[in-house]
């Protein structure tokens, strides 16, 4: 009987470690070449937004002058004076010739100038922006916490009643379009209990202190920045619950049970650390949806953010503020969800180069 050779072995094993060193070697190659994947696909993603941002608002019926100058319209036009506008704002050229110029002054920084404000639309962003900054960023962070905290809380007691109570409750908000809820608080908060002001950022014509001042403009915050963080903290609940549910069957959880480990540290900096993940990339998502939910709550509060002025302009055809408003948020939009993507992979190691 001939001995056992071990040689088709050690030749299996070593096809298996070159296996799995081109595996590993590859799956490194494809991990640093995720940043500059993204990175690039961003860039495509703006300059074909730049793109939408000039040919959308012309595809509207009318242009800026023709509603400005419209029957009914308190500024009366001679013949000749509307056609030294429509040359001064460039609307006579061919539309090759506009999206060319609209470029070359993108280039340099310049925006283009309001037709219905009379100014650089970069010096009316930058006098609305703040206030859109403010009131998403205050939404999103409170939106997120709630959700996280309640997506928390109700997984780990899945099936309780609490858990079902929450669960109802937030497919519920999910479902309320802004439409209704806005009004609704408006009339409920405003016009029969009046706690809170109807309109605007600030109290008009006060003169307070900077103390007061900013105590001011919290006041006028509470409702639309409430009404659009109702509205977003659904879908941070319902991602984070989802997540924390599938880390809390996993084997490390039962292992720290098995251990003996505080109920509180494997909740928290076991699980919920997990779950962070895909919670994470969800609130780089949400943000546009604050964005576009921003313009409407804006135009309900009568908030004199970004949301505001993008629905003036649509309803005046104002199309260097519409091109200046679109590029901005959008621009700020995909910035955003390019840091929750380095976020994302700081917490996954995995994902990093």
């Amino acid at each position: 009987m001939r001995p056992h050779q071990p040689m088709p072995h050690v030749r299996l094993g070593a096809h298996n470690h070159m296996a799995g060193s081109r595996r590993q070697i590859l799956s490194a190659s494809l991990r640093r070449a995720r940043p500059r994947l993204s990175w690039s696909s961003y860039a495509i993603a703006v300059s074909s937004l730049i793109s939408l941002n000039f040919f959308l608002p012309r595809l509207m019926p009318g242009d800026p002058l023709t509603l400005l100058t419209a029957q009914g319209s308190p500024v009366y036009v001679t013949p000749e004076t509307k056609a030294s506008l429509r040359h001064y704002y460039g609307l006579d050229l061919p539309m090759v010739e506009q999206f060319t110029r609209y470029l070359t002054d993108l280039v340099h920084g310049d925006l283009g100038m309001s037709v219905i404000y009379n100014k650089s639309v970069t010096v009316v962003i930058a006098e609305r922006l703040p206030w859109t900054l403010l009131l998403v960023g205050t939404a999103l962070v409170v939106a997120t916490a709630v959700g996280w905290l309640a997506g928390i809380a109700s997984a780990w007691r899945r099936g309780a009643l609490s858990d079902r109570g929450l669960l109802v409750a937030f497919l519920t908000l999910s479902n309320l379009p802004a439409f209704f809820i806005a009004p609704l608080v408006l009339l409920l908060f405003v016009v029969k209990l009046r706690w809170f002001p109807l309109a605007g950022a600030t109290t008009p014509f006060a003169t307070f202190g900077l103390g007061r001042h900013i105590v001011d403009i919290g006041y006028h915050l509470v409702l639309p920045a409430t009404v659009l963080a109702v509205l977003s903290s659904a879908s941070s609940y319902l991602v984070m619950r989802a997540s924390m549910v599938a880390q809390i069957g996993a084997d490390y959880m039962q292992l720290g049970y098995a251990k003996g480990l505080p109920e509180r540290r494997l909740k928290y900096r076991y699980a919920a650390r997990n779950a962070l993940l895909p919670a994470t990339t969800a609130t780089g998502l949400q943000l546009g949806q604050m964005v576009t939910g921003a313009v409407f709550i804006e135009s309900v509060f009568a908030y004199p953010g970004m949301g505001r002025l993008m629905f003036d302009s649509i309803a005046a055809r104002d199309y260097p503020a519409l091109q200046g408003c679109f590029l901005v948020l959008t621009v700020a939009v995909l910035t955003f969800n390019a840091l929750a993507d380095a976020v994302y992979s700081r917490l996954d190691p995995t994902t990093s180069a």
